[in-house]
């Protein structure tokens, strides 16, 4: 299987592929794919602050530090919330929505659904090693993350028994991810999440 795979058809091959022995794919929320990183903001260039600087002005390499790191704490919050979520099987009572867009958690609510219909919920929590790659300035800026997923320690798990749901033995644990962002008034919103097979 290839190409990148939306975060629901991920999920269910999780509650669904997993009793039928499949061959590939992670386990709950495995999430994003290095796919599709051009960015939405039309004839949008790169962020580039003034060659023009005044005394106590930030300099260029600063302001973008400061951009990234803005970017990073967005897409970081919005996993964490996403990981308290599949821990649940609910969203209730999560962050979801402080840094995640409508768009993106329809997704996760049917993510989470699947997991409720299939007894599930995750524990522990995956690894990040997130970069922001591009940072658009538009009317609505935008930024893509990168990132390797590690999920060796976020395990799937029978919300019954308490036992872990056995997975194939073939799936990936490390996988290349990719977010994309957008910067709504002073806040960083992921909008969209996905994901494909290939190791990182």
């Amino acid at each position: 299987m290839t190409g990148p795979q939306s975060r629901s058809s991920r999920i269910r091959s999780v509650a669904v592929r997993s009793r039928r022995h499949a061959t590939v794919l992670l386990l709950a929320g495995s999430l994003f794919a290095l796919a599709g990183c051009s960015n939405s903001g039309g004839n949008a260039s790169p962020i580039e602050s003034s060659p023009a600087q005044t005394a106590g002005s930030p300099s260029p390499s600063s302001t973008v530090d400061a951009e990234d790191a803005a970017v990073i704490a967005a897409y970081r919050s919005s996993w964490d919330a996403q990981a308290e979520a599949y821990g649940r099987a609910s969203s209730a009572g999560t962050d979801l929505k402080k840094n995640t867009t409508f768009r993106a958690l329809t997704d996760i609510e049917a993510d989470l659904a699947a997991m409720r219909k299939a007894g599930q919920v995750t524990a522990g929590k995956p690894a990040l090693q997130p970069k922001v790659v591009r940072v658009t300035d538009s009317k609505i800026p935008t930024a893509t993350v990168e990132d390797c997923v590690d999920t060796t320690n976020w395990t799937l798990i029978d919300r019954a028994s308490k036992e872990k749901v056995p997975l194939p033995a073939e799936r990936l644990t490390r996988y290349v991810s990719t977010a994309t962002l957008e910067k709504w008034g002073t806040k960083w919103m992921v909008t969209n999440l996905t994901a494909q097979d290939q190791a990182c």
